[in-house]
């Protein structure tokens, strides 16, 4: 832009790049850093910094942690028979917010998308195969409700239905406090399929 130091140019590039964030989100993010002062900016800096040399994979499970194996692989209250497969760290973290699921957890790293060329090698699906012992009696597919999400969960069901395990995929329907009237057809169908007795 005309006006506009390369630098500043630079770094609101820079935040492009994250997910999620546009053009515009991008600039703001940027004339923010340049406003605020020294010490918002160094410690934004200093906990990315020190962020990336403390965060690691778990080992077992994959998800993000400090100490490994990670907090749930370790705990020995944790359902080891259950074992939900997620596509990514941040999935994981929405369902313990439920305080719900009391198994452990495999993170894939992504979804099957040959459109995009990634394959079964680009994500753990070996890793999630290796985990399958006798001791696990059920796999909850977790993955997207899109298509790369359905695809996965397929083909993860039919490489793990040999082993004997019990497969299962969450559940999909229409939000609580949505309406019906706003539903689109595959939401409402899921919804009907997905139907429980009261």
């Amino acid at each position: 832009m005309p006006g506009t130091p390369k630098s500043l140019e630079r770094l609101a590039a820079e935040f492009q790049r994250l997910p999620g964030i546009g053009a515009k989100s991008a600039a703001r993010l940027a004339y923010y850093l340049l406003r605020s002062p020294d010490e918002d900016a160094e410690r934004l800096s200093r906990a990315i910094s020190e962020s990336r040399a403390a965060v690691k994979r778990c080992a077992i499970c994959n998800t993000l942690t400090e100490e490994d194996p990670c907090e749930i692989c370790s705990d020995p209250q944790r359902d080891a028979t259950l074992l939900c497969v997620v596509e990514e760290p941040g999935n994981l973290a929405a369902i313990e917010k439920t305080r719900e699921y009391r198994g452990r957890y495999h993170v894939l790293w992504g979804a099957l998308s040959p459109l995009k060329g990634i394959g079964p090698d680009e994500i753990d699906v070996e890793g999630l195969v290796s985990r399958i012992t006798p001791e696990v009696r059920e796999v909850v597919l977790a993955t997207n409700p899109n298509v790369e999400g359905e695809a996965t969960a397929l083909y993860l069901a039919r490489r793990l239905k040999p082993s004997g395990v019990r497969v299962t995929r969450i559940a999909f329907g229409l939000p609580v406090g949505g309406d019906i009237e706003y539903a689109d057809e595959v939401t409402m169908a899921r919804s009907l399929e997905n139907r429980r007795e009261l």
